[in-house]
């Protein structure tokens, strides 16, 4: 998938496959192509060559039926300020033909109870805070029950419990059945929720695998320590220590590596104030991996 606007090349051939029933990241800076992307899968954007399927229909040539699979929750907050909670819900529905029935309302009771919603219903969208509009549009994403959903930047400006709720939700959804889509910069998010990751860095893929073979890959473990006043690294583990903040990290593959480095360290009489082991890092990955690729636009 290629798109330019004007000089800016958004999109530089860009080649991704999405499993059904995967729950997938798309990670990348600003300026990376991700919202062009998830754009142009929604049909907001027409490429300058390339194409894209959603489920087995092209986004151009059925469009109708490729809508009909996707659910986006984009990234602005967009709502129309004149009709209640439930209101703009049922009017979703409409969108995607859909007539009204128990069955419908039960499913959009169900939305409202998991995104915490249930006691603003009835109120106007105005009303809502910049957490709960963003709670709507997730709403809304869902009303019609979509195959595949697409969240950019879901849980921006959303507090810690929402948080937890909506991810409980998606996962329940991504379990029945629904492949998801992920945009964040929660990269803690992505760790635990993704079981693969795309990184897009200047409209081009340059990472792509299982978030556990790309933390094994750009990561590693790491014996995390801060010396006593006064206290230096034997000269073997200076050489392999990083040192920042004034915190000794010596990176280790294999848990067996432990005692020896420690039993080194006694020898040498170094004293420690504080020693922790840190897991392999996604935000590390992501780091090196855009470093690595050159400098970001």
């Amino acid at each position: 998938m290629t798109k330019r606007f004007g000089s800016v090349v958004a999109l530089a051939g860009v080649d991704l496959d999405v499993e059904q029933g995967e729950f997938f990241g798309l990670l990348g800076p600003n300026g990376a192509g991700k919202t062009t992307l998830i754009s142009a899968l929604a049909g907001l954007v027409h490429l300058d060559s390339g194409q894209i399927e959603i489920t087995g229909h092209d986004v151009v040539r059925d469009y109708r039926q490729a809508r009909r699979q996707l659910g986006v929750v984009p990234q602005e907050l967009v709502f129309d300020p004149f009709f209640s909670v439930r209101e703009t819900l049922n009017f979703q529905c409409g969108y995607f033909g859909i007539g009204q029935s128990r069955e419908r309302d039960a499913w959009i009771d169900e939305i409202l109870e998991n995104l915490d919603l249930t006691s603003k219903a009835n109120a106007n969208m105005r009303s809502l805070s910049g957490g709960m509009k963003r709670r709507v549009l997730v709403a809304q994403a869902l009303v019609h029950r979509p195959p595949v959903i697409v969240l950019d930047e879901p849980t921006a400006g959303v507090d810690v419990e929402l948080r937890q709720t909506l991810w409980q939700f998606i996962r329940r959804l991504n379990r029945d059945g629904h492949t998801v889509v992920l945009t964040t910069h929660y990269l803690e998010e992505a760790e635990s929720l993704c079981s693969r990751i795309a990184m897009l860095k200047a409209g081009r893929v340059v990472a792509l695998d299982t978030t556990a073979s790309l933390l094994k890959r750009f990561s590693a473990h790491a014996l995390r320590l801060r010396l006593a006043p006064g206290a230096e690294l034997p000269p073997a583990l200076s050489q392999r220590a990083e040192i920042k903040d004034s915190v000794c990290s010596i990176a280790f593959d294999h848990f067996a590596e432990i005692e020896p480095l420690l039993a080194e360290l006694r020898n040498s009489g170094c004293g420690l104030n504080e020693l922790d082991i840190g897991k392999p890092d996604l935000e590390e990955v992501f780091v090196r991996v855009m470093h690595e690729r050159g400098e970001t636009r």
